[in-house]
């Protein structure tokens, strides 16, 4: 039978049958090349003819002892890693550039080597003498990481074979480059085939690898996706350059919670933690003006208080404006949509802005009720009751859908000084809230309750 050839697109990744000059997916020029096949195995009569070696079984029931894990002593880290690193796991660490995920790993690298383990930093995109600089101006010139700076795949597996390091961080893996893999560094091959040698060197000795990843322009990881699939953990650097606070965030962890964020200020001695984020996240309270509402939020296992800011204004002539920043656009639309079809309450003619105060990005559904408040807030031009929370999933019928950890939710929020909460009618409270809670059924009861609007 004749072997069938497979084209890649260097840019995409997008699988092509035949080749062609244009990818149809990405439409980049001249990035379509041929896969090389998989070498033939020994040629003989039947599946006996070419034996493997055989692979040892275990039950379920086998007992192993779990690594220890070793914690860096930055807890914002050690927290988005699920509780510390694990021996021998596969980190993969993106964000946009500049955002300032090589002063992080740096600083992890010399956490990690403070905290007794053995710490080799190797950087494709940087010469040694530039890392001593940024190392200079972190206050860490002193710590005990090794340097180095290699491009070659070949020759940075060699020197951690000699080395026997606890963590290696490679930064980044598209500037890593394989000999056996005829592309360009950075392509889809050479990262996909870095990114396997690399896991499995971790795997078979016990050393945990992080590597850095670029992103694209959507925000995604460049390369082949199945690079995400091949690591233990897939860690965001997430934030606004005008705004100093950067989220870390896990997207995928084999060791602990997904979506667990950690949050850092940059300040001119790098990342500093912050351990109370949502004082952070919040405006004063003193003085809340129309258009904004606390939502009190879960990201991973950590209740997150923030503030969504509107504001509404009449459109000049022509279609009105839409703008979101920190939340879901569709999602808007969809709450406008509800208020106008179940509440009577139009936004026709009217410019709409929404904001995450702090550079936060929410995704978590719990936020509708939030959301709504604000907007209604902004359209009345009157302001939620003082030191108040809102948090409660919205459904096309208007109704107000309970969320999860309720009580997670009212505790941060009690911590904080707030009096008041806002949410739906069936959540499940405890016997000590110790806040005034005013249970919602559906949007139209918070429209007339609330802002006495219709």
């Amino acid at each position: 039978m004749a072997k069938t050839a497979s084209f890649t697109c260097s840019s995409c990744g997008a699988v092509h049958s035949k080749w062609s000059g244009r990818c149809d997916d990405c439409g980049a020029w001249n990035t379509i090349t041929e896969d090389a096949p998989l070498a033939s195995g020994p040629k003989g009569k039947g599946l006996g003819a070419a034996r493997g070696t055989a692979i040892t079984l275990t039950d379920l029931s086998a007992e192993e002892a779990p690594k220890p894990r070793s914690l860096s002593g930055l807890g914002e880290l050690d927290r988005v890693l699920g509780g510390g690193l694990v021996p021998a796991s596969a980190i993969l660490v993106g964000g946009d550039p500049g955002i300032g995920k090589s002063t992080l790993l740096l600083q992890a690298a010399a956490a990690f080597a403070g905290a007794g383990l053995k710490a080799v930093y190797v950087s494709g995109e940087e010469a040694t003498n530039q890392v001593r600089m940024r190392a200079g101006r972190l206050g860490l010139r002193d710590a005990p990481v090794k340097l180095a700076s290699e491009t070659n795949l070949r020759n940075i597996l060699t020197t951690l074979e000699t080395e026997k390091p606890d963590i290696a961080i490679i930064d980044s893996i598209q500037t890593v480059w394989l000999d056996t893999v005829e592309s360009a560094p950075g392509s889809v091959s050479q990262v996909r085939a870095a990114a396997h040698e690399l896991t499995s060197f971790a795997k078979r000795n016990g050393i945990s690898v992080i590597l850095v990843g670029h992103v694209t322009k959507e925000g995604q990881i460049a390369g082949p996706r199945v690079v995400e699939h091949m690591v233990d953990t897939v860690l965001y650097f997430e934030g606004e350059r005008g705004h100093q606070f950067r989220i870390l965030r896990a997207v995928k962890n084999r060791f602990g919670p997904a979506d667990e964020i950690g949050v850092f200020e940059m300040t001119g001695e790098g990342l500093a933690e912050v351990a109370n984020p949502s004082a952070l996240f919040l405006s004063d309270q003193e003085a809340q003006p129309p258009g904004s509402a606390v939502f009190a939020g879960i990201e991973g296992t950590r209740p997150v208080l923030c503030e969504f800011q509107a504001l509404v204004s009449p459109a000049p002539a022509g279609q009105a404006r839409r703008s979101v920043v920190g939340w879901d656009g569709s999602r808007l639309a969809m709450i406008l949509a509800v208020l106008e079809s179940r509440c009577g309450i139009p936004f026709a003619g009217l410019d709409v802005y929404l904001n995450v105060a702090g550079g936060l990005r929410i995704s978590e559904p719990a936020a509708d009720l939030a959301v709504a408040a604000a907007l209604l807030s902004a359209r009345e031009d009157t302001a939620l009751p003082r030191r108040t929370v809102v948090f409660g999933e919205i459904s096309l019928s208007g109704s107000v859908r309970p969320v999860g950890q309720t009580e997670t939710r009212l505790k941060e929020a009690e911590k904080l000084g707030f009096e008041a909460a806002i949410l739906p009618e069936r959540s499940k409270l405890g016997q000590n809230a110790g806040l005034q809670v005013q249970k919602m059924p559906d949007l139209a009861q918070l429209v007339g309750q609330v802002f006495g609007a219709g």
